[in-house]
């Protein structure tokens, strides 16, 4: 997996999201949404790794290899970035919140309309969205 292989993924994966919604698969929707932020995290992370470095060491792969938001921003070195930003835009703030609390442990819970839309919106609004704020950086 690559930079452009993550980028691609993201918006795979949110037109999968956006289908389920659609299908009232609620669920799913809720999950995929949050790994669309994963992918896009992840691209930000690639975007930092040079063609021929020597792997890093195995707490940093420990560090990238997980479903954690908030983990992954600060290895794509952007929780600076991203303080900074929810203090300026409190409409960011709220959809990071709902993203970051997100995990890959909700693909076993039920989830309603109610928050898998919250979580799609939160994702994709296009002036506060966290994928519109993550897209910027990769």
């Amino acid at each position: 997996m690559n930079r452009k292989d993550f980028q691609k993924l993201t918006g795979e994966r949110l037109k999968d999201a956006q289908a389920l919604l659609q299908k009232h698969r609620f669920s799913g929707a809720y999950y995929l949404c949050g790994y669309v932020i994963e992918c896009a995290l992840k691209a930000c992370i690639a975007k930092r790794t040079r063609q021929f470095d020597f792997p890093p060491d195995p707490a940093t792969i420990r560090e990238i290899y997980v479903h954690d938001l908030e983990k992954l921003v600060k290895s794509a070195s952007l929780g600076a970035a991203l303080d900074e930003f929810i203090r300026k835009d409190e409409e960011f703030e709220k959809n990071w919140g709902l993203a970051k609390d997100w995990s890959e442990k909700c693909r076993y819970e039920a989830r309603n309309e109610i928050q898998a839309r919250e979580l799609y919106e939160a994702v994709t609004d296009e002036k506060h969205g966290v994928l519109q704020w993550i897209s910027q950086r990769w």
